[in-house]
Protein backbone atom coordinates (compact mmCIF):
# COMPACT_ATOMS: atom_id res chain seq x y z
CA UNK A 1 0.00 0.00 0.00
CA UNK A 2 1.27 3.46 -1.00
CA UNK A 3 0.05 6.69 1.00
CA UNK A 4 -0.43 9.44 -2.34
CA UNK A 5 -1.69 13.13 -2.06
CA UNK A 6 -4.77 12.72 -3.91
CA UNK A 7 -5.99 9.43 -4.00
CA UNK A 8 -5.45 7.83 -0.33
CA UNK A 9 -4.05 4.65 0.12
CA UNK A 10 -3.90 2.85 -3.00
CA UNK A 11 -2.82 -1.02 -3.68
CA UNK A 12 0.16 -0.76 -5.83
CA UNK A 13 1.97 -3.41 -7.90
CA UNK A 14 5.90 -3.00 -8.32
CA UNK A 15 5.38 -3.40 -12.37
CA UNK A 16 3.65 0.42 -11.65
CA UNK A 17 6.51 2.08 -10.09
CA UNK A 18 8.71 4.69 -12.54
CA UNK A 19 12.00 4.51 -11.76
CA UNK A 20 14.28 7.58 -11.55
CA UNK A 21 18.00 6.93 -11.33
CA UNK A 22 19.04 10.39 -10.39
CA UNK A 23 15.49 11.69 -9.17
CA UNK A 24 13.99 14.92 -10.64
CA UNK A 25 15.53 18.17 -10.76
CA UNK A 26 15.01 19.77 -6.86
CA UNK A 27 14.33 16.19 -5.67
CA UNK A 28 17.15 14.80 -6.27
CA UNK A 29 16.50 11.55 -3.57
CA UNK A 30 13.18 11.00 -4.46
CA UNK A 31 13.78 7.90 -7.40
CA UNK A 32 10.74 6.07 -6.93
CA UNK A 33 7.62 7.41 -8.21
CA UNK A 34 3.89 5.99 -9.82
CA UNK A 35 1.83 7.81 -11.85
CA UNK A 36 -2.19 7.88 -10.87
CA UNK A 37 -5.43 9.19 -12.99
CA UNK A 38 -6.33 12.58 -11.42
CA UNK A 39 -9.84 11.44 -12.52
CA UNK A 40 -11.60 9.53 -14.98
CA UNK A 41 -11.78 10.57 -18.47
CA UNK A 42 -9.25 13.40 -17.68
CA UNK A 43 -6.18 13.90 -19.42
CA UNK A 44 -4.54 14.96 -16.27
CA UNK A 45 -2.67 12.27 -14.37
CA UNK A 46 -0.44 12.27 -10.77
CA UNK A 47 3.06 11.74 -10.87
CA UNK A 48 3.02 10.20 -7.10
CA UNK A 49 6.31 9.49 -5.22
CA UNK A 50 6.20 5.86 -3.73
CA UNK A 51 8.03 7.46 -0.67
CA UNK A 52 6.86 11.45 0.14
CA UNK A 53 2.61 11.07 0.28
CA UNK A 54 2.84 15.03 0.25
CA UNK A 55 5.13 15.00 -2.73
CA UNK A 56 2.90 14.74 -6.69
CA UNK A 57 2.87 16.71 -9.65
CA UNK A 58 0.00 17.08 -11.90
CA UNK A 59 1.29 15.64 -15.43
CA UNK A 60 -0.34 15.23 -18.92
CA UNK A 61 0.58 14.48 -22.63
CA UNK A 62 2.10 17.67 -24.01
CA UNK A 63 1.39 16.70 -27.61
CA UNK A 64 -2.52 16.74 -26.53
CA UNK A 65 -2.09 20.54 -25.54
CA UNK A 66 0.92 21.40 -27.88
CA UNK A 67 0.76 20.24 -31.42
CA UNK A 68 4.08 21.06 -32.40
CA UNK A 69 6.17 20.18 -29.34
CA UNK A 70 8.39 17.98 -30.94
CA UNK A 71 12.26 17.40 -29.95
CA UNK A 72 15.29 14.92 -30.33
CA UNK A 73 16.26 12.93 -26.96
CA UNK A 74 20.31 13.22 -26.72
CA UNK A 75 21.35 9.69 -27.38
CA UNK A 76 23.14 9.40 -23.87
CA UNK A 77 19.28 9.83 -22.54
CA UNK A 78 18.45 6.66 -24.96
CA UNK A 79 20.65 4.88 -23.92
CA UNK A 80 20.42 5.52 -20.65
CA UNK A 81 16.62 4.79 -20.60
CA UNK A 82 17.38 1.77 -22.50
CA UNK A 83 15.13 2.89 -25.32
CA UNK A 84 15.29 0.64 -28.64
CA UNK A 85 11.76 1.53 -30.03
CA UNK A 86 10.27 4.75 -29.98
CA UNK A 87 6.77 3.49 -29.51
CA UNK A 88 8.38 2.40 -25.97
CA UNK A 89 7.96 6.08 -24.82
CA UNK A 90 5.59 8.16 -23.07
CA UNK A 91 6.56 11.88 -22.32
CA UNK A 92 4.82 13.58 -20.08
CA UNK A 93 5.17 17.65 -18.88
CA UNK A 94 4.68 18.73 -15.47
CA UNK A 95 1.50 21.39 -15.13
CA UNK A 96 1.77 24.27 -12.42
CA UNK A 97 -2.12 24.20 -11.58
CA UNK A 98 -3.90 27.70 -11.14
CA UNK A 99 -6.75 29.32 -9.72
CA UNK A 100 -8.99 29.71 -12.48
CA UNK A 101 -7.73 26.41 -14.01
CA UNK A 102 -7.62 28.63 -17.38
CA UNK A 103 -3.67 30.59 -15.97
CA UNK A 104 -2.37 27.00 -15.58
CA UNK A 105 0.98 26.59 -17.43
CA UNK A 106 3.10 22.98 -18.20
CA UNK A 107 6.57 23.07 -18.55
CA UNK A 108 7.37 22.20 -22.11
CA UNK A 109 11.33 23.17 -20.98
CA UNK A 110 11.72 19.80 -18.90
CA UNK A 111 9.76 16.70 -20.57
CA UNK A 112 9.91 13.78 -18.35
CA UNK A 113 10.53 10.88 -20.47
CA UNK A 114 9.44 7.24 -19.49
CA UNK A 115 10.23 4.11 -21.46
CA UNK A 116 7.60 1.91 -20.55
CA UNK A 117 9.08 -1.58 -21.13
CA UNK A 118 11.29 -1.33 -18.64
CA UNK A 119 9.98 1.81 -16.46
CA UNK A 120 12.62 3.60 -16.61
CA UNK A 121 12.69 7.41 -16.33
CA UNK A 122 13.96 10.37 -16.83
CA UNK A 123 13.23 14.48 -16.30
CA UNK A 124 15.16 16.01 -19.38
CA UNK A 125 15.83 19.83 -19.68
CA UNK A 126 15.84 21.17 -22.93
CA UNK A 127 18.02 23.51 -24.88
CA UNK A 128 15.53 25.07 -26.97
CA UNK A 129 14.90 28.62 -27.14
CA UNK A 130 10.82 28.43 -28.13
CA UNK A 131 10.47 26.20 -24.98
CA UNK A 132 9.81 27.93 -21.41
CA UNK A 133 9.23 26.24 -18.12
CA UNK A 134 5.66 28.40 -17.89
CA UNK A 135 3.42 27.59 -21.42
CA UNK A 136 -0.55 28.34 -21.22
CA UNK A 137 -2.32 24.96 -21.94
CA UNK A 138 -5.40 27.05 -22.65
CA UNK A 139 -4.56 28.44 -26.28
Amino acid sequence: MLNTKYHGEVKVDDSQILKFEAGIPGFASEKEFIILPLEEGSPFLILQSAATAELAFVVTNPFLFFKDYEFDLDENIVEALKIEDVNQVQIMVILTVQDPFEKSTANLQGPIIVNEQTKQAKQVILNHPSYKTKHSIVQ
